[in-house]
């Protein structure tokens, strides 16, 4: 009885400092300090949430996992330690059944618990829009980005990012202003086409906590509705050669007035049409039919 006493006792004042403690978390913190979440905003997308709840359960689940098992090895450390005046082996114990039928089945038990939760927040997260509202195709090409408004059927033509030469040695600031920018209005279901036109690309915007390959001759998707206005950085994360670095994008999710108007300023400026597989470098390749002359013509 003493010793429950004592024990609710010391779970009390535990209890408390917990609770202050995580009362004083900020947005960021609860979200596992990932990118996209502000004080009182609502989510960057629809799926930053869903992502952000997966890495930071997995977290509180594998900092329980170390707990305990370090405790264990503390524990085991500490009472089994060899006494002064002890010689010898201690006794060795094995074949203990409900030991190892634990660590046998907690860790199925965990492995099974992550894929699952990841199953289900992929399979929501890569299910297609029956009616998207907005279809972009967006072409990543060494080492800049073309974006198609398919539904507008106009584009937007990107070269890779400029540096202004303000230092002796030629380095300088990179000139945001001529970064390649896709817009995308704030709560519409956007369907993004992702392709290549000559090596492995990823897309990736940061803010949106998602990434995708791309590759030549195959097209990959996403599906996202933005839910908060602002500009956004991208880049891509696939090592594709030597101006990787300089393969920058920002991503605009406006109102609905000003993704019309944008896409008005693109017909006036004359980017009408889309932007094919006929500028895929890859279709230029020997055994792609390319036209190909004689040696000495």
């Amino acid at each position: 009885m003493r010793n429950n006493r004592r024990l609710r006792w010391a779970a009390i004042p535990i209890a408390a400092t917990l609770a202050v403690v995580l009362a004083g978390c900020t947005q960021a913190q609860l979200n596992g300090f990932l990118p996209g979440f502000e004080e009182g905003k609502s989510p960057v997308t629809n799926n930053t949430s869903m992502v952000s709840g997966l890495w930071v359960t997995s977290w509180i689940v594998l900092l329980v996992v170390g707990v305990i098992t370090w405790g264990l090895t503390i524990w085991a450390v500490i009472v089994y330690r060899r006494r002064k005046g002890q010689t010898g082996l201690p006794e060795q114990l094995r074949y203990n059944m409900p030991i190892e039928i634990f660590y046998t089945i907690v860790p199925l038990i965990l492995v099974l618990g992550f894929f699952a939760f990841t199953a289900r927040d992929q399979t929501a997260i890569e299910t297609p829009y029956a009616e998207p509202d907005v279809k972009i195709n967006v072409v990543a090409k060494q080492w800049a980005w073309d974006f198609n408004y398919v539904n507008e059927d106009v584009y937007s033509p990107g070269i890779q990012g400029q540096y202004e030469d303000s230092a002796d040695d030629g380095s300088g600031a990179l000139v945001e202003s001529e970064l390649p920018t896709l817009y995308l209005p704030v709560g519409k279901k956007v369907e993004i086409a992702l392709n290549a036109r000559d090596v492995i690309h990823s897309f990736w915007v940061i803010d949106f906590l998602y990434k995708k390959d791309m590759y030549p001759g195959k097209t990959n998707y996403m599906y996202v509705t933005p839910e908060r206005e602002g500009t956004y950085k991208g880049k891509c994360a696939e090592l594709c050669g030597e101006y990787h670095s300089a393969m920058l994008f920002n991503v605009k999710v406006v109102s609905e007035a000003e993704y019309e108007s944008h896409i008005q300023d693109l017909r006036d400026a004359g980017f009408e049409g889309q932007l094919g597989a006929e500028y895929d470098r890859n279709t230029n390749l020997p055994g792609t039919k390319a036209p190909v002359t004689e040696e000495g013509e």
